[in-house]
């Protein structure tokens, strides 16, 4: 029988009920035989509901209380899982990060995971007895309690499967599994039932929800298969695997659209050896995180530097061009926080010419400005106005993915 790391989000586990059904779905898979390691986040909402009690009883709560805060919620749900299943006459014991010794840096909020000891869930599983960690979060080597950033327990659970050799790691969530695009925006998008770990990665960086980026980084790192699955529903979801040749025959799997974006312009800076180093080095320091860059240069000797930031950081990003626009010599900071990121992602890209063209045919159709264009092996992304967003991504998906999806359904239908 398999080793199965499975993974629970906090809609799977928002209420009593729902812990209960998660129990039933767990002691199932322990009666087929498998052995069973089971990570969980906390109940949905409750990271939001602490944050906002911090919020109240100081004006800047630390970094380290903040995370020894919000880890109780995954520790709620661990023993309130652990229980469920011993009412079902299960053999399970909660554990917490520290417990497990999930060693991370000291990085409050966004920890890395440094290494594992596996040695309690293994003595757990020789026992026969499911294990049921929290998500979410480790200890640093002075014993702080940490936590890996929202989406977090995504990555929990695929580096525990990847600490235990692990056949599988099952991430059960509110949705089936990865669509080629949003279907509350493209109605005919279909669920795929395998994808690349390329694609996956591409995906999750280019606004697509469904996995947290870092975990899908640890499941390439470590070819752990990853199978997306929904906890209300039985039936099947998408793999991420590692890809094959048959990947490629698909020119794009996916559209993707991310409204987290904001555009920033410094505008005519002399165009100098070491311009990019001063002015992205004070907003590295400020840790934001840069997107998207074009600098245009012109004959004058000037250049405009546009970047895109997101809208969390975009009014800090902006102070900080500002504060510095007469060091860098420029000759002002134009700013636009109303635009988005559409993409599309797919690694037959690499094998077929005039993708980026047909993008762009099919956007200027629909009358769409481009602003902002980036590329890489496997997809092409570019920034629009936030109000043309769910139009792009129609227009994109009904040219590349819909007449694909029209011919797979017209050969089932003759298959069947």
């Amino acid at each position: 029988m398999a080793l199965i790391v499975q993974k629970y989000g906090g809609t799977s586990v928002g209420t009593v009920e729902r812990i209960r059904e998660v129990a039933k779905r767990v002691a199932s898979y322990r009666r087929q035989g498998h052995r069973l390691v089971v990570v969980v986040s906390a109940m949905a909402g409750e990271t939001n509901r602490l944050l906002d009690l911090a919020r109240h009883v100081a004006r800047l709560p630390s970094e380290r209380e903040k995370d020894a805060l919000v880890a109780s919620g995954e520790q709620v749900s661990a023993a309130l899982l652990a229980l469920a299943l011993q009412d079902l006459g299960v053999d399970a014991v909660s554990f917490l990060g520290h417990q497990v010794r999930i060693a991370t840096d000291s990085a409050f909020g966004r920890a890395r995971i440094r290494s594992i000891d596996r040695h309690r869930l293994l003595a757990s599983l020789e026992r026969g007895t499911i294990a049921v960690v929290a998500g979410f979060q480790g200890v640093d080597s002075d014993n702080n309690i940490t936590t890996l950033g929202r989406g977090g327990s995504d990555t929990t659970g695929v580096a525990l499967a990847a600490a235990l050799s692990a056949d599988v790691c099952e991430i059960f969530t509110d949705v089936d599994g990865v669509y080629t695009s949003d279907p509350r925006i493209v109605p005919g998008a279909r669920k795929l039932e395998r994808i690349s770990y390329d694609e996956m990665l591409e995906l999750a960086s280019l606004g697509a929800k469904v996995l947290q980026i870092r975990s899908v980084e640890f499941a390439k790192r470590y070819q752990v298969p990853v199978h997306v699955r929904s906890s209300f529903e039985e039936c099947e979801g998408t793999i991420v695997v590692a890809e094959d040749k048959g990947m490629e025959d698909v020119m794009v799997s996916g559209v993707a659209h991310d409204r987290d974006q904001t555009k920033l312009t410094l505008l005519r800076v002399p165009d100098r050896p070491g311009l990019a180093a001063r002015v992205f080095g004070p907003i590295a320091a400020a840790g934001i995180v840069v997107d998207m860059i074009i600098q245009n240069a012109s004959a004058d000797g000037t250049t405009d530097l546009t970047f895109t930031v997101p809208r969390g950081d975009y009014e800090k990003a902006l102070s900080l061009l500002k504060r510095d626009e007469t060091a860098h010599g420029a000759h002002g900071v134009a700013s636009d926080p109303n635009v988005a990121k559409v993409s599309i992602v797919g690694l037959g890209m690499r094998s077929h010419a005039g993708v980026a063209a047909r993008m762009f045919e099919v956007l200027a159709a629909e009358g769409i400005n481009i602003q902002m264009i980036s590329t890489s092996e496997i997809k092409i992304s570019v920034v629009v106005d936030e109000k043309y967003v769910e139009l792009a991504v129609r227009a994109l998906h009904d040219a590349f993915i819909a007449p694909r999806i029209g011919e797979e359904t017209r050969s089932e239908a003759r298959s069947g």
